[in-house]
């Protein structure tokens, strides 16, 4: 069977890593709690811990598209977040971010593909960077758009103290983590309600009572439906899933929904069987349903079946 929350982090990380900076504010919003953990079992103070994380988060940002397995993203964001801590400690210095974050000009020496995947990535920083104060802007643009990298340089072009140029950054680094954080929360807004509408036509098909799953299916599902079976059939049309359900209620047997994860392209519905007590093996013990969407329709269909325990 699959695991919904791997499934998701899949599905996250590969929209981030496509430049979607909502996706990766989602992924910080499940993953936050673990990140400051680990910040506050390395530093001890709960402030630093939290400038750290902010740091790990535009740090991320920057780094995403070097993620070879997504999934592993909750250990990869962990590890920055330490990362970070150590060199907080070895420095003694608020955490600097990443020098990667993506740049908002265009390198006319990029690769075209890279820099369409950046896009949306790059757009943000922009937007969120313009969202600052002046003062504050103008210490972020020194610090990571130019060759001006240390507090001493910046101080002296701003005519201010290092002090103050340190302050102003950690100001910086907490808008625009804040920023990031919202971003990953209207995501997870979004998906609610994809999901809250995907579990409720799972509901209509799966859930025991009136049997109205072929006209939702005729309703939901792409008249052109590919579906790939447990055995390794493969059938055109919604009638094939129409008859096995109609089977299944006429022999007894009921579906209880366990999961439903959605997202814009993918839907995946668990179910574990309730077989009659006459026939307790009539069905597998479970199925996974892994469906595509084609223009909000399900086009394709992947059925898995657990087996029942020997």
């Amino acid at each position: 069977m699959s695991d919904p929350h791997r499934d998701a982090d899949l599905m996250l990380v590969r929209d981030a890593q496509a430049g979607d900076v909502a996706a990766l504010g989602a992924l910080f919003e499940r993953y936050r709690p673990a990140m400051f953990a680990v910040a506050l079992s390395v530093l001890g103070r709960p402030s630093d811990a939290e400038d750290a994380v902010q740091d790990a988060m535009l740090t991320a940002l920057g780094r995403i598209r070097d993620l070879r397995d997504p999934g592993a993203v909750g250990p990869w964001l962990k590890m920055i977040a330490r990362n970070c801590c150590r060199m907080h400690v070895r420095a003694n210095l608020p955490v600097p971010v990443a020098e990667r974050l993506p740049s908002p000009r265009l390198a006319m020496a990029a690769d075209p593909a890279l820099l369409v995947e950046d896009h949306a990535a790059r757009d943000w920083v922009w937007h969120a960077v313009e969202q600052l104060s002046e003062p504050l802007r103008v210490v972020t643009l020194l610090r990571y758009f130019t060759r001006v990298r240390t507090y001493d340089q910046i101080g002296a072009i701003c005519g201010i103290p290092v002090g103050t140029v340190r302050s102003r950054l950690s100001k910086a680094r907490s808008t625009l983590a804040r920023h990031l954080r919202e971003a990953g929360a209207q995501a997870h807004a979004d998906v609610d309600v994809i999901t809250t509408a995907r579990r409720r036509e799972a509901e209509q098909v799966l859930l025991p009572g009136p049997r109205e799953y072929a006209a939702t299916l005729r309703d939901a599902w792409h008249p052109g439906l590919r579906t790939t079976w447990p055995d390794g059939r493969h059938t055109l049309g919604v009638d094939p899933v129409i008859e096995l359900l109609d089977r299944s209620a006429g022999a007894g047997v009921e579906q209880r929904l366990t999961t439903v994860v959605a997202s814009r392209q993918i839907v995946i519905w668990e179910t574990d069987t309730l077989n009659p007590p006459e026939d307790p093996y009539h069905c597998p013990a479970g199925s996974a349903w892994l469906m595509w969407l084609d223009t909000g329709r399900v086009g394709r269909l992947r059925l898995f079946s657990e087996p029942h325990a020997a």
